[in-house]
């Protein structure tokens, strides 16, 4: 039976719920279907945000031939043959669409297969990714194609999509009672994806049986994890950013917000406790040397316990590291100090503070003149410890 989602698929621009900033009036993708030429373009977003049925959506209303790979089931032998028939048509003067599904899967040499299709016209290709196309594609693919950002739905968009499927079962003959309560909750938990919407609706379909009633209870009853969240994608990195900061701005609770959204979302808790690891001695270090002590018993703490036991642990240590006050100092000197040695490269240690093992080394001056600090009333001498390219350097403040 076909999911709902591939069934109801909106097949015109007017149909298409969200993402107005791309496809409203005026707006870049609209002109160019009113132009009836588009560009070879990347679509990038989450997952469940339109991208595909737009791509169908263009090739419809543009009558462009069109063809779909996925990323993670097809390589240049696909290719090879919708090159073929694209090449047949291109010489009709007739255009040709290239959906790519997952684009960021395919490697540098497939990316490289399909630059002198799209640079010619004989495909516009228009490849969907759910990761940072500046990191998961080729510069030279990128040069060639507009990237277009989708944004995650909001729950109107989601009610409204919800509605769309209900009117569209109703013209085949199939009566859902949905009421509004329902409906929002449904919106909720799908968690600004679409067609997870459509899945929750037909799971719950499924699940009224005869009545054809869909109610808040069996909702609850029938729903658990609705966050989004891949430990690889975009999510990722933009929350363990927005732990980093929210704690180097020394708020804890916007911290222990973020560490439970990843938690929850199933991030492994020993990748967390690395980054507060990190972030003791980054920007706290010497303010409170107690921090770097604190995350490592909670890193070993982790390891110890896992999942969802070490999860307090966690939660300790953000609120710590909120409240303690901040020094980024040794991670500017390290900066500072890999500055000079990328800059001067193997500068030789200085002749008064080497070490004199043998005669050999002896005689050839090694150690000759240094002082010993703990025989000298302030413990702190002047020697030369420093290159001579680097004389009074000062990493530390």
């Amino acid at each position: 039976m076909e999911p709902l989602a591939s069934k109801y698929r909106a097949s015109t621009l007017d149909e298409f719920i969200g993402q107005e900033h791309l496809v409203g009036s005026g707006r870049a993708i609209r002109e160019f279907v009113k132009n009836n030429k588009i560009p070879s373009m990347i679509f990038w977003g989450p997952p469940g945000t339109g991208k595909t049925t737009l791509a169908y959506i263009l090739s419809k209303t543009l009558n462009y031939d069109f063809y779909k790979l996925s990323a993670v089931m097809s390589g240049k032998d696909n290719l090879k043959k919708i090159i073929t028939k694209a090449l047949k048509t291109y010489k009709e003067n007739r255009s040709s669409i290239l959906f790519l599904d997952e684009i960021h899967r395919w490697n540098k040499s497939q990316q490289d297969a399909l630059l002198p299709y799209v640079e010619k016209g004989v495909i516009t290709l228009i490849g969907a990714t759910t990761e940072n196309p500046s990191f998961s594609l080729i510069p030279a693919l990128l040069s060639r194609t507009r990237v277009f950002t989708f944004k995650k739905h909001n729950e109107n968009d989601v009610l409204k999509f919800i509605e769309f499927i209900l009117e569209r079962l109703k013209l085949d003959n199939e009566v859902i009672k949905v009421d509004k309560e329902s409906k929002e909750l449904i919106a909720k938990l799908s968690d600004g994806d679409l067609r997870n919407a459509s899945n929750i609706l037909e799971s719950l379909i499924t699940l009224s049986g005869s009545s054809k009633k869909i109610t808040k209870e069996t909702i609850k009853n029938s729903v658990e994890n609705f966050l989004q969240y891949e430990s690889r994608g975009e999510d990722h990195f933009n929350i363990i950013s927005a732990i980093h900061k929210s704690l180097r701005d020394s708020d804890p609770n916007a911290a222990i917000y973020w560490v439970t959204r990843m938690l929850v979302g199933g991030e492994d808790p020993l990748y967390i406790a690395r980054r507060l690891l990190r972030f003791a001695s980054e920007d706290i270090g010497n303010s409170d040397p107690q921090a770097l002590i604190l995350a490592n018993t909670v890193f070993e703490a982790c390891q110890k316990l896992g999942r969802p036991e070490c999860d307090i642990f966690l939660i300790q240590l953000c609120e710590y590291l909120g409240k303690a006050p901040k020094s980024n100092a040794s991670y500017i000197a390290l900066s500072k100090a890999q500055e000079d040695v990328y800059k001067y490269g193997s500068l030789p240690v200085p002749m008064v503070i080497r070490n004199a093992p043998t005669k050999l080394m002896k005689d050839l001056g090694y150690g000759k003149g240094y002082k010993y600090a703990p025989e000298y009333k302030d413990k702190k001498l002047d020697q030369q410890h420093f290159p001579d390219e680097l004389k009074d350097r000062k990493y530390l403040k």
